[in-house]
């Protein structure tokens, strides 16, 4: 069984302080004076030992903050006390590997769980991981000791309980060959109410003819003992007894057996006490009806092995028994009636390593009983702790049988474990299986104090004429002294005159309010965030009032020293918000701000006030463009009943090239479709490849199924007789419209706003051109698209209605 332990200590007690965890930065809030105290306030602290660290107006307590903070504020890692917890395995006996039948072994001499002794050093906060290995030993020892009710009740299975000695020696052959069984009994307090006190009763408590034993409360019948037939005389001369009441006084019986070990003969073997009743039990308070008030003391009463204060001490409480019993290795198997299983089954979720079974009316299945809960027992494994120090815990994590891995609570135990079986677990603490009388010992060294503590130097000159100890480069001050050097005594540090030292251009105000005079020094405030710090000579500085950008500090691109930004590198500005670097401001041709312009703090400051945009790109009153390139040539497509267009532009005095036009996509009421380039002269075959790559791509973009209608001009490439079979052979429906048809396309309005956006933009070349357009197509809203195909009834009735002649569409 290997079970994997995390040990943590957080506070030491008694044995070394340590304080209590914060949220935010724990280092800083404790206010520590050593770096032995500030080790112990969490694993995350340490301690800059370097004696030019602290900024003037900073007290000693800020030489202790988290590891990364400190190498922030500029001290090395050479010079950080961080000392780490470590573990050494002191035992490490393996696990003993036999056979049955392999040479006898004494208990002392078999080994189940390893390692058996180690040592862990532990750090505040800082856990500590071990691994534990648990192996079930073959043919291991087994004592049994049977302890059983005698009341008037129990009379028939007294009978079957005188051979039980001889037949359980034989089914316990099979599982070790080391057997020893005893025998006990008990009945009730000898005071009433719980037996009749008179003389004859307490002769005989039975009634009518049946002769019974006088009542007691518990005798050890039968040490334990291998020879089985020493047990079945020694039972077969016992007689029954009698009580009043119905609960037994089972308790009192189980202690002495818990305590009593020389007595009952116990060795350092498995331990099982079977338990066999047919009634309920008093326990702690039930004691008071008899008049007996003293809480049980838990220790061994026994004289000529009868218990004699049963009527001085009361009955036992549930834990006071289940400690005993782990104290002492104890499993107990509760042999009980059908009628009393909840009550015990109650019991045994109390008591750890305990089991419950159904005795017959008889006790005729006791033997099977007792080898099935054997079994069920000895096929776990639960660990358990002896008490912790103040500020240690423990988890568990198992890794048993079958690859199955527990945590917490279910951490602390396997179960289903077979003979030769090993399981895996993770503290001076003792650690045991219960049940078993191996343990392993854990001796704890708690680290209190820094390596560089011992190396301090006793009444240091440093520290004001020895009246400190310089350690870790700081001053501890003796009883009595204060200052960071020690240098004031605690009756001094309210005077005038040192308090006149702490008043920045002798002002009223001592350490500009942001701090005490100690010893004619300021000693700085914290603030409720660790992060923000006061520091200078009169605390007149800090580092978080700084100018802001963003809402961030320094625009979070530099730190805040004394209440004015240090940017950091490419960054300038009181705020740091002012970028030096310009790619930001680089356009598309890679100019800097088009060449229009400065770059200024990262954004383009446009010289020409003509220009404007992100990096000066835009233009909206300048002709130049349109003077330069006069020709604007488009080149319709028309679809779906909407009208597309390419465009380019021309030089003066320069015939339109084919090549260079840029044909526009189609457009519905659900938005735009796609702009497409086309290179060279348009054909047929190359409209036909716009189509295909675009016309179901876009339905299917706008969730449009097949429940719509295509619309193009009559240009040839449309007409030709190829484009017309290559739609009726994608089954695409094709509005009919006339050859002469006036200019009454819906895309003409979305046409119009695309060229005005674009000459806003004033394209340099083609390729700005075939860019602007693309951009601007796509910001072409769909409620703009809507507009004219609602109105295309209206507009076409207008049309007929004016024979042709121009609308006021």
């Amino acid at each position: 069984m290997d079970l994997k332990l995390l040990l943590i200590s957080l506070l030491f007690g008694i044995i070394c302080y340590s304080s209590a965890q914060q949220e935010g930065n724990e280092c800083i809030k404790a206010n520590v004076k050593s770096c032995g105290e500030c080790i112990q306030v969490g694993a995350k602290c340490g301690w800059c030992t370097d004696p030019e660290f602290l900024k003037q107006g900073e007290a000693t307590s800020t030489r202790c903050d988290e590891l990364e903070s400190l190498r922030k504020r500029g001290c090395g890692a050479a010079k950080v006390e961080n000392p780490r917890g470590s573990q050494r395995v002191l035992k490490n006996t393996p696990v003993t590997n036999r056979n049955k039948g392999a040479d006898k072994l004494k208990p002392e001499d078999i080994t189940q769980i390893q390692p058996q002794k180690l040592t862990l050093s532990l750090r505040s906060g800082e856990p500590q991981s071990f691994n534990l290995k648990f192996k079930r030993a073959e043919d291991y020892p087994i004592d049994l000791y049977y302890l059983m009710d005698l009341s008037f009740s129990m009379k028939d299975d007294l009978e079957n309980v005188k051979n039980l000695g001889t037949q359980l020696m034989l089914e316990m052959a099979k599982i070790t060959s080391d057997f020893r069984i005893g025998f006990g009994s008990f009945v009730e307090k000898t005071v009433m109410p719980y037996i009749s006190t008179t003389p004859a009763k307490l002769l005989n408590p039975c009634t009518g003819d049946q002769n019974c034993t006088s009542p007691f409360s518990y005798k050890n019948v039968l040490k334990l003992t291998s020879n089985g037939r020493k047990f079945n005389t020694l039972v077969g001369q016992q007689q029954i007894s009698g009580n009043l009441d119905s609960p037994e006084g089972g308790f009192d019986a189980i202690m002495q057996v818990a305590v009593c070990g020389d007595d009952i003969g116990w060795r350092n073997v498995t331990r099982l006490l079977v338990f066999s009743t047919d009634a309920g039990f008093h326990f702690a308070g039930d004691g008071k009806l008899g008049g007996i008030v003293l809480p049980n003391d838990g220790k061994c009463h026994l004289e000529n092995n009868m218990y004699t204060m049963s009527h001085y001490y009361d009955y036992p409480s549930i834990a006071h028994l289940v400690q005993k019993l782990s104290d002492n290795n104890i499993q107990t198997i509760f042999a009980v009636t059908e009628e009393f299983q909840p009550v015990y089954k109650e019991l045994k979720n109390l008591i750890p390593k305990s089991a419950v079974g159904t005795l017959s009316a008889n006790s005729s299945n006791v033997i099977n009983l007792i080898i099935d809960a054997y079994n069920s027992l000895s096929s776990e494994v639960i660990l358990e702790n002896s008490k912790l120090p103040d500020g240690v815990t423990i988890t568990y994590q198992s890794r048993c049988k079958n690859g199955v891995i527990g945590e917490g609570e279910m951490g602390r135990k396997c179960s289903n474990i077979s003979i030769g079986d090993e399981m895996g677990k993770s503290e001076t603490i003792k650690i045991k299986p219960l049940g078993f009388t191996e343990e392993v010992e854990i001796a704890l060294n708690f680290i209190c104090e820094c390596d560089c503590h011992k190396d301090g130097i006793k009444n240091s000159e440093i520290c004001h004429n020895g009246n400190g100890t310089f350690e870790c480069g700081a001053c501890r001050c003796n009883d009595g002294r204060i200052g960071r050097q020690c240098e004031c005594s605690t009756n001094e540090v309210t005077s005038e005159d040192l308090d006149k030292n702490c008043r920045k251009d002798n002002g009223t105000d001592i350490c500009s309010n942001n701090g005490d005079c100690v010893c004619g020094t300021c000693e700085c405030k914290k603030r409720e965030n660790p992060e923000e710090r006061y520091s200078g000579k009169f605390c007149e500085c800090d580092n978080f009032n700084c100018d802001r950008s963003n809402n961030k500090l320094c625009g979070g691109h530099g730190r805040c020293e004394c209440r004015v930004c240090i940017c950091d590198t490419n960054w300038t500005g009181s705020a740091c918000d002012c970028s030096l670097g310009t790619t930001t401001c680089l356009a598309s041709n890679k100019q800097i701000c088009n060449g229009r312009g400065t770059c200024e703090c990262g954004t383009c400051k446009c010289t020409d006030p003509k220009f404007q945009g992100p990096t000066c790109e835009i233009c909206p009153t300048c002709p130049g463009v349109c003077t330069e390139h006069k020709t604007f040539s488009t080149f319709n497509v028309t679809c779906n009943g909407h009208n597309s267009k390419r465009y380019v532009w021309c030089r003066n005095n320069t015939a339109h090239n084919p090549k260079n036009t840029i044909p526009t996509g189609c457009f519905s009421s659900a938005g735009i479709w796609a702009l497409v380039r086309v290179e060279g002269i348009m054909n047929s075959s190359k409209y036909q490849a716009i189509l295909a790559q675009n016309i179901q791509a876009s339905v299917r973009k706008m969730k449009m199924k097949r429940k719509f209608t295509f619309q193009h001009a009559n240009d040839p490439e449309h007409t030709s007789k190829s484009t017309e079979a290559w739609l009726h052979q994608k089954m695409i429906n094709v509005l009919e419209w006339p050859s002469q048809s006036p200019d009454q396309n819906p895309i003409e309005h979305l046409w119009g706003d695309l060229k005005r956006a674009v000459h806003r933009r004033c394209p340099r070349n083609l390729t700005d051109l075939e860019r602007f357009c693309k951009e601007e197509w796509a910001n072409i809203p769909t409620s703009r698209c809507a507009m004219p195909i609602d109105s295309y009834t209206k507009r076409l009735s207008a049309v007929i209605k004016s024979k042709g002649a121009s609308t006021k569409y």
